[in-house]
């Protein structure tokens, strides 16, 4: 029987580098998320999330923790015996700018008492202890210039290679007179086309209905406005993905939700699961008088 490979993912690195922004974001995608985790406590924890979870695993180790990572580096070179892949993301930072953003954010070094406050030091001191585990790392990122998107891209590349693996895309249709989803980031209006409400033997139906979608569809403008709509959003899309979002919504509207908005959404969701990986479809207002 072949051994399950679970992924485990350990954030570290220096102060103000983006540990906090790097956690957030793995959270995001799918992975179950552990902050400032003891390293005598790994192989614990690990024993114990084998045995309820399967997946990815992420867990930020640095200084607020140890100052010795000798016992951390022995136990990484022997995770495998669980199970693990591991990755080791160092995020590095110089130290001009780690002071500049303890500047603004106006935070307490971890270290600062020890120093009477003076940051600098701490910092060099911090650099220091971490060397081990810079050594160790797989992938050393240097923060100092990236913003937090782009701290978010450099990540998506190292652990998903691909922009279609991490963008969660969900198409909803719905009707206006119902109200707009609160959680759409795109509202699209499709009650400019043909209404077949207005068409006996179809207003019962619904958009998911071949009859329904075949008329919808039996006009230029609905061709051509689908068209139009694929080509917006298949632009938009690696936009989003650019400013760090992994997860989009479009909503789409007609009057009641039972038959345009629906017939849209089906084929806005069947264009996405030909170019993205994680594609899902809500009807909201089908079959709602």
């Amino acid at each position: 029987m072949t051994k399950t490979i679970k992924e485990l993912v350990i954030i570290t690195g220096l102060s103000g580098a983006g540990k906090s922004t790097a956690i957030g974001f793995m959270e995001d995608i799918g992975y179950y998320c552990i902050d400032n985790m003891p390293p005598e406590l790994l192989t614990t924890f690990l024993d114990l999330i084998s045995k309820q979870k399967d997946g990815k695993i992420a867990i930020v180790m640095d200084i607020r923790s140890t100052e010795k990572f000798d016992g951390v580096l022995d136990t990484l070179d022997h995770l495998e015996d669980y199970g693990y892949s591991v990755k080791v993301i160092y995020l590095d930072i110089k130290t001009h700018i780690a002071l500049k953003r303890y500047k603004l954010t106006r935070r307490k070094h971890p270290y600062a008492e020890r120093f009477n406050g003076d940051i600098a030091k701490a910092l060099a001191y911090e650099k220091e202890i971490m060397t081990p585990l810079r050594s160790r790392a797989d992938f050393i990122i240097d923060s100092s210039d990236l913003t937090g998107n782009q701290l978010r891209t450099r990540l998506t590349q190292i652990l998903v290679g691909d922009d279609k693996d991490i963008m969660n895309i969900h198409v909803e249709s719905f009707g206006f007179k119902h109200g707009i989803p609160n959680e759409a980031d795109f509202v699209i209006d499709v009650r400019c086309l043909p209404n077949p409400y207005w068409v006996e033997n179809l207003r019962n139906k619904t958009g998911l209905d071949q009859e329904v979608r075949d008329y919808v569809f039996s006009f230029a403008e609905s061709k051509e406005l689908l068209e139009k709509l694929i080509d917006l959003l298949d632009f938009l899309n690696p936009l989003y993905i650019k400013e760090g979002k992994s997860q989009i919504v479009f909503a789409i509207g007609c009057t009641g939700g039972n038959h345009r908005s629906v017939a849209i959404a089906e084929a806005l969701k069947e264009h996405f699961e030909k170019k993205w990986d994680n594609v899902s479809v809500n009807h909201r207002d089908i079959s709602r008088s």
